[in-house]
């Protein structure tokens, strides 16, 4: 684990503050209407909404604060830090065993696939958008069946290659990952959009605190302790009826 800084908690001092162009990409890439299929995942969340464990406004917190901090922050976003490190290196080895890892860690086939669906609708569509030739060899690379496209490596390759700065590639990804589980909670549970947007803004400070530890942690920190959420993933495939891919 990385030790912090004695000032990490003036910013100005640790990462640089985005542009109003990079801050307005962040905005675009990480809208509901994107599309990259976000909407189309739950990541467990399904399963535990239909035996019943997933009903009220704090049991929906109780699972995106667990889906943050034992899934998220020691997962991809310790792989987004990384990959934008080694891109911004151009390091292609470190990339492609972060990769590799990014699949590993993802217990369920459910997990994996979405990883895998998303990263390659994310290259897809912001392929168009960016003038930088090593972003278009990741595609290659998918294309020519080299890798299987991973959603956090190719996040964190598209930050680097785009001057934003590992933290708030963090930040963002992370906020736009629990804003995407509460949007699809709100689709398959009988609570309407206020309560939704009242637990995101209680989420807010969770999230804000996730990516400030990220920014201690390394690969050596990567782990999965979120079984329960992997179980209820694999779990998925079996339920009476889905709304949702994962």
């Amino acid at each position: 684990m990385k030790q912090p800084n004695d000032d990490s908690s003036n910013l100005s001092n640790t990462v640089a503050i985005p542009t109003d162009l990079q801050f307005l990409r962040l905005l675009q890439i990480h809208d509901s209407a994107f599309p990259i299929g976000s909407y189309t995942q739950s990541y467990g969340m399904e399963t535990y909404i239909q035996e019943d464990l997933l009903r009220t406004k704090e049991e929906l917190i109780a699972f995106c604060t667990t889906f943050l901090h034992h899934n998220l922050v020691f997962g991809d976003a310790i792989l987004i830090q990384e990959a934008h490190e080694a891109a911004r290196n151009r390091d292609v080895d470190r990339l492609l065993h972060l990769e590799n890892l990014c699949g590993a860690i993802k217990l369920a086939k459910e997990s994996r696939d979405a990883s895998i669906n998303l990263g390659r609708q994310f290259i897809r569509t912001v392929s168009p958008l960016v003038e930088d030739s090593y972003f278009d060899d990741w595609k290659n690379r998918i294309s020519a069946n080299e890798i299987k496209g991973h959603y956090a490596i190719l996040y964190g390759i598209y930050c680097a290659v785009s001057d934003i700065d590992a933290h708030y590639a963090v930040l963002s990804y992370l906020f736009s990952s629990i804003n995407g589980l509460i949007q699809n909670a709100v689709r398959a549970v009988p609570f309407g959009q206020n309560t939704g947007v009242q637990a995101m803004h209680e989420l807010a400070a969770e999230v804000v605190a996730a990516a400030g530890l990220v920014a201690e942690l390394t690969e050596e920190d990567i782990s999965n302790n979120a079984l329960g959420i992997e179980l209820a993933s694999m779990k998925h495939e079996y339920l009476y009826s889905r709304l949702f891919i994962s």
